[in-house]
């Protein structure tokens, strides 16, 4: 899987946006919270961060509702159900947050997404990841346990980031550059 070094100047604008987005347009001065959301829209750089759950026969999981059932399908302890849950509440907040129009048109087309909340899941999914492993990963589990519980707010915020990467794709940066 594809990740963002630290150092990376997309990794600094990302964190830079949404700490921006998280305190300014909704009060939110959380850096954990900021840290993992950051974290996760570098993840999802590449397509392949977004689609990184495989099926049976290695060709990624494009449904939330396909990746629930796998998930499901997982012993109930254990890394790989943490990480998969998690997975899934990434995936539900990405779509839900910077593209919800895309979350729409999905939900009126017949698909297994058909009829999936994309927050009821998420929530729920981040909760069951926090609960795996949390004395391994006590401070992920607490970020995560809020992530479920504050679902909608964090989905808000990333819409706020979003309005932010519009903004910059619209105006160039000081030096010249545009951000598209």
């Amino acid at each position: 899987m594809w990740n963002t070094p630290p150092e990376h100047p997309l990794r600094r604008l990302f964190t830079g946006i949404t700490e921006h987005a998280f305190i300014t347009s909704l009060g939110v001065a959380d850096p954990p919270l900021v840290d993992y959301l950051s974290d996760l829209l570098s993840r999802f750089l590449h397509i392949d961060g977004v689609f990184r759950l495989r099926d049976g026969h290695g060709r990624p999981i494009q449904e939330l509702a396909v990746m629930a059932m796998e998930a499901e399908k997982l012993p109930p302890e254990g890394r790989t159900r943490r990480e998969y849950h998690r997975h899934i509440g990434d995936f539900a907040l990405y779509w839900s947050g910077l593209f919800p129009e895309q979350v729409n048109r999905i939900q009126h087309r017949p698909s297994k997404d058909h009829l999936v909340s994309f927050a009821v899941l998420g929530k729920r999914s981040y909760r069951i990841a926090s609960e795996c492993e949390a004395e391994r990963f006590p401070e992920e589990a607490q970020v995560l346990r809020r992530l479920g519980d504050e679902f909608e707010l964090c989905a808000v915020g990333l819409q706020e980031v979003r309005k932010e990467w519009d903004e910059l794709a619209r105006h160039p940066l000081p030096n010249g550059t545009i951000v598209r």
